[in-house]
């Protein structure tokens, strides 16, 4: 028998943005691990998906849990795990039982789905080349310290609601005007909403007391060089 563990996306926000394979999953699993319980409960009364056992599965509790599950898996249960919204694993709850799962041979099913960061970097339209860095540093001295090592180029990562004002703040320090950003939030709703600019654009822009987790799509433009003239005479 081939034990398997079905990784499922789920919306980002339109809760009409799910595949039929995703439907089906949930429908056939006999356990569905949620990151918030409530969160999953939402989702499958949504598509009318009854009679399931939910469990908690969070970065909290997931070392502690992992093993449970998988022996659920092996006892034949059909296991499928889902976040409050996006792809398991982008930083959101699944890498550690994931990588338990490969170490015994249990097959991983992946059933895409939308994310967060390919929306906002689609939207941003700054560059299809790019790299992700999931949340920034905590502390602002370290996230200083963070944004000095990036090279010129194209980056999305998430920001929370009570850490945004920080963040532009210190994207300023580091980068003055020599940076655009894109900050959007509520994705797929209908009250979806960005801002656009450099950081003391946004700084002007934003409040203190944003709510909701935002992607943040941001370019580094390289630093211009002085051309010095070849023929310029020394001055003494």
């Amino acid at each position: 028998m081939e034990y398997k563990l079905n990784i499922v996306g789920t919306p980002i926000g339109n809760l009409d943005d799910i595949t039929i394979r995703a439907l089906n999953t949930l429908k056939s699993s006999d356990v569905i691990l949620c990151e918030d319980i409530r969160v999953g409960q939402k989702l499958l009364k949504h598509y009318e998906i009854t009679g399931k056992t939910l469990i908690s599965y969070h970065n909290f509790n997931e070392h502690q849990i992992t093993p449970k599950i998988i022996h659920l898996i092996q006892q034949g249960k059909n296991v499928s795990l889902i976040t409050d919204a996006g792809m398991p694993c982008i930083s959101d709850p699944g890498f550690e039982i994931i990588k338990v799962a490969k170490q015994n041979n249990i097959f991983i099913d992946v059933i895409g789905g939308p994310t967060a960061l390919i929306h906002a970097l689609i939207k941003a339209n700054f560059s299809n080349t790019f790299t992700f860095l999931g949340f920034l540093k905590d502390k602002s001295i370290s996230r200083q310290n963070q944004l000095k090592e990036l090279n010129p180029g194209t980056y999305v990562c998430y920001v929370s609601p009570h850490k945004l004002h920080s963040t532009i703040q210190d994207f300023e320090i580091i980068f003055n005007d020599n940076i655009q950003l894109y900050l959007i939030k509520e994705m797929t709703k209908l009250h979806e909403f960005s801002y656009e600019g450099t950081p003391k654009e946004i700084l002007q822009l934003i409040s203190d007391n944003e709510k909701g987790e935002f992607s943040l799509v941001f370019d580094i433009k390289p630093i211009k060089k002085t051309k010095i003239n070849k023929y310029a005479k020394e001055i003494i």
